[in-house]
């Protein structure tokens, strides 16, 4: 009988302890059984496959037309660089979530090499323009000192600040694009999903104002939503900002995601969001696009109580007449179901999604066909 016992206390023990070994591998090794890897970014070179000194020499490599995934291993370190990814099937991945950073710090208002403004359009750390993009484990942000900025202010305004300072933008050209284990982090304008179809799952987005923002067609899976805090700010901020063209059913969806925030944001200071309709140039002049209505729904999702009883916010622009107008949150698709925790309220102004339309939010409809590989 003590035998019996002593040997399995023996194989509880070496269990727990091979458990144990398996936890303390570094994430590199948990990729071992996965594709190998076409280029390495790495401060010194390194075995197995080709070696590059920065993220944007590794995406250059690629094959302009490339119709197999190139996959890029992004090892520990911050990475500063301003990346434009214009090849199809680019695939980065990080050694490290909170370890492998790519980072830049432009703001809209900061002045390009050739002297003119960035913008909103033109600021993002990572700019992703070519279709069957996907980063893992990894981080994206925008370190842009937003909060100094409001202290005091070091450009001149661009739109309304200024200090818009994307992470990563979506723009013409990506379809797609899959982001998992990865942090996008800024204040203003942190993610601009402006562009095609994208799959978030398990990453963490943080910011302020309109930090989710765009026209693209966007579903975040199990996400983190984390508001940060704006000193001296009543209203400290918006979470989805979307500026749906009205032919597009989806904008941006939020399933099982959670609303967090900084512990110094104060109870229903923060919107759900607001609708954008951003100024273009038409025949007759520029004013708000009156094709964008946006659409932004949150299904399922956890919510804090800095998200404000109201739920959503107006948003102004400019008329065809030139007048500054406020589109109100009716006018646009702004919905919620099932929504939970101590943010969560029902209201006349939080419009619920009719139980009938559920079925148009799974992720096959949302990504209109789209099935990414579990």
């Amino acid at each position: 009988m003590n035998h019996d016992v002593s040997k399995q206390r023996r194989r509880l023990l070496q269990a727990s302890l091979t458990a144990a070994a398996a936890a303390t591998l570094p994430p590199l090794r948990a990729a071992a059984t996965a594709p190998p890897f076409d280029a390495i970014v790495a401060r010194t070179p390194q075995p197995g496959a080709r070696t590059f000194a920065s993220v944007g020499e590794a995406i250059a490599a690629a094959p302009m037309e490339g119709r197999a995934p190139f996959r890029i291993l992004v090892t520990r370190g911050r990475w500063h660089e301003k990346l434009v990814v214009d090849r199809p099937n680019i695939h980065l991945v990080g050694e490290d979530r909170s370890g492998s950073v790519l980072t830049f710090d432009a703001a809209a208002g900061m002045k390009r090499p050739d002297g003119e403004p960035w913008g909103t359009w033109g600021c993002a750390s990572v700019t992703v323009r070519a279709p069957d993009f996907r980063a893992q484990r990894l981080a994206i942000e925008n370190a842009f000192d937003y909060v100094g900025n409001l202290a005091t202010p070091k450009f001149e305004p661009i739109g309304p600040n200024g200090a818009q300072a994307v992470a990563l933008m979506l723009d013409a050209g990506a379809d797609r694009c899959e982001f998992d284990d990865v942090d996008l982090s800024g204040h203003q304008d942190t993610l601009f999903a402006d562009a095609g179809r994208s799959l978030f799952r398990s990453c963490r987005i943080s910011g302020s104002v309109d930090f989710v923002f765009g026209g693209g067609n966007a579903l975040f899976e199990d996400c983190e939503l984390h508001s940060r805090f704006r000193p001296g700010k009543e209203r400290q901020g918006y979470v989805a900002v979307p500026c749906t063209p009205a032919r597009q059913p989806h904008g941006l969806t939020f399933l099982r995601c959670r609303l967090s925030r900084d512990a110094l944001i104060p109870d229903a200071s923060v919107a759900l969001g607001r609708a954008w309709r951003p100024g273009r140039t038409f025949a007759d002049g520029k004013y708000g696009d009156p094709d964008a209505v946006g659409a932004a729904a949150y299904l399922s999702c956890w919510m804090d109580a800095h998200i404000d009883p109201k739920g959503w916010d107006a948003m102004g622009y400019t008329a065809r007449d030139g007048k500054r107008v406020m589109l109100e949150p009716e006018l646009a698709r702004l919905f919620e179901h099932d929504s939970r925790g101590p943010g969560a309220h029902q209201s006349p102004t939080r419009r619920q999604i009719d139980p009938t339309q559920l079925a148009m939010y799974t992720r096959e409809r949302v990504l209109a066909g789209w099935m990414p590989e579990a």
